[in-house]
């Protein structure tokens, strides 16, 4: 049953995220962001008016998570939150200029690590890691359901 560590491809799928997300972060950095708080800047650049819920979501990190990320983009004045028109328990979060000003740097910076991967791959090879990623995920997500 057991399976040699040469065929798991888990640790080399985890080992590229690890590299992908120490280069964004240093990336951001210089901006005084974190990755998470960029994530949700950049989210909130094309979704302005998000709940925080519907942020985590497309920031892939928990509600809780996303929580302490806008309270500190607010506290730095980076986002504006506000309640919604008609569902006043619900606050809708929109970037600042301060926020867009911040995105744009390290935006900058993060796009050059994004134009690596591109160029280190064919337009092929890019759409055939989209699939074979995205059946990995499907994958992953059958089997974690059949235990």
């Amino acid at each position: 049953m057991r399976m040699p560590a040469g065929e798991r491809l888990g640790l080399d799928i985890k080992r590229a995220e690890q590299e992908l997300m120490a280069a964004k972060s240093t990336a951001v950095r210089a901006a005084g962001l974190t990755v998470p708080q960029y994530a949700a800047l950049f989210t909130l650049d094309g979704n302005p008016g998000m709940s925080a819920a519907a942020l985590a979501r497309a920031c892939l990190v928990t509600p809780q998570a996303m929580t302490v990320v806008l309270r500190n983009l607010e506290e730095h004045g980076l986002v504006e939150r506000t309640p919604h028109e008609w569902h006043r328990h619900i606050k809708e979060a929109r970037l600042t200029d301060e926020g867009r000003a911040a995105l744009a740097a390290a935006d900058e910076r993060a796009v050059k690590i994004e134009r690596a991967i591109a160029a280190a791959l064919s337009p092929q090879e890019r759409e055939t890691l989209r699939d074979l990623l995205k059946r990995a995920s499907t994958a992953v997500g059958e089997a974690a359901a059949a235990l």
